[in-house]
């Protein structure tokens, strides 16, 4: 029975694949695709603001241009019936792989289309986008910057992306653009829009995403810090932090011996966050208030943007997670970094969590 609905969703899908193909045309990939009389391309020439080998930005702009996301993997941005390059994002399977295996070549874009009038800045990039705090400060707010540098904030009609949780609103606010309307990338999944600004990655560029962190770029950090630290939210915290994940979405980077860590630290004066539970403002506030901070590799680390130089971080993370951005964050930052890695284990049926240390391990640092 379950492979008789199986191939039944399959013919389904292929017939409103071929349908919506008839309607909105096969999309393409050719060279030079972004050599086109509807396409602006404007380079920011700004020496403070460049890319971590040194290379310029470029923004682009396409005259009725579309964007078709799966929202997973795929973010399609297409002129007349041409895929293109450099602003269209394909991370499938954790690495960054050129337009040209975008899924709307196979596929097509079976999605209405919703068309817009006015200028839209797409900020779509698939799952890592939606609510991800490491890829919304260090990704997506980066792109509304360089937006920034061709055009007025004020001429922005909508920005494309997912439904915004709080902590979005909160740095959007900020940048003053709380009456700038959003169009919800899970409701419109394909739209046309008159004028359709897009920004290429601020940082990731090739390969696999997560070895890639380790080139976040300087600026970055430093603009996030000149903007948002004057708003950080005072409130009673203790200076030594210890870092919750428990209410993490993410399985991956949870300690199995969870309480005898707290019930230790709680002994050397720590107190143990759940950074969920605080707004942004007063995330900011805390991680600039520590002077020690302890916790698992997580999206919380990316509060180490608002730390003071000296700060102690110790992030514990198993050998085989590659992702090093906090300890270039740390580096950006002056921040005195430590790492303690531990040897990978697996989540069984009857225990949590792939992280196990010895407190032995902690004591050295503290």
């Amino acid at each position: 029975m379950k492979l008789i609905k199986k191939f039944l969703q399959n013919i389904f899908k292929k017939f409103f694949q071929l349908l919506f193909k008839m309607v909105y045309g096969t999309v393409i990939y050719s060279e030079n695709n972004l050599s086109h009389e509807n396409i602006s391309i404007n380079k920011i020439e700004n020496d403070d603001i460049r890319k971590y080998d040194n290379g310029f930005y470029y923004t682009y702009s396409i005259l009725n241009g579309r964007v078709y996301t799966d929202q997973v993997e795929n973010v399609a941005i297409i002129n007349g019936n041409k895929i293109l390059d450099k602003i269209s994002y394909q991370q499938q399977k954790g690495n960054l792989n050129k337009s040209y295996t975008n899924v709307v070549l196979k596929k097509g874009t079976p999605r209405i289309k919703k068309e817009i009038k006015g200028r839209v800045l797409s900020l779509a990039q698939g799952a890592s986008g939606h609510a991800n705090y490491s890829h919304w400060l260090f990704d997506i707010l980066p792109k509304i910057k360089l937006y920034s540098k061709i055009y007025n904030i004020d001429d922005l009609n909508y920005i494309y992306l997912n439904k915004l949780k709080n902590f979005q609103k909160n740095s959007l606010d900020v940048l003053g653009l709380k009456n700038v309307k959003i169009l919800d990338s899970n409701k419109f999944r394909h739209i046309q829009a008159e004028e359709l600004v897009c920004i290429e990655h601020p940082s990731y560029y090739e390969g696999y995403i997560l070895e890639q962190a380790k080139n976040l770029p300087n600026w970055i950090v430093m603009w996030l810090r000149e903007v948002y630290l004057s708003h950080a939210s005072k409130f009673s915290c203790n200076d030594k932090i210890f870092i919750d994940r428990t209410q993490s979405q993410s399985k991956h980077c949870q300690f199995q011996n969870e309480d005898e860590i707290t019930s230790y630290l709680k002994q050397k004066g720590f107190t143990k966050y759940k950074l969920e539970s605080l707004s942004f403002f007063q995330q900011i506030y805390l991680f600039k208030n520590a002077k020690i901070i302890i916790g698992a590799h997580g999206a919380g680390f990316t509060n180490l943007t608002f730390s003071n130089n000296g700060v102690k971080v110790i992030e514990i993370r198993p050998k085989n997670n590659p992702n090093t951005v906090y300890r270039r964050l740390s580096e950006i930052n002056k921040l005195d970094y430590n790492l303690i890695e531990t040897s990978p284990l697996s989540e069984t049926l009857n225990q949590k969590g792939d992280i196990f240390i010895n407190i032995e391990s902690i004591e050295k640092i503290i």
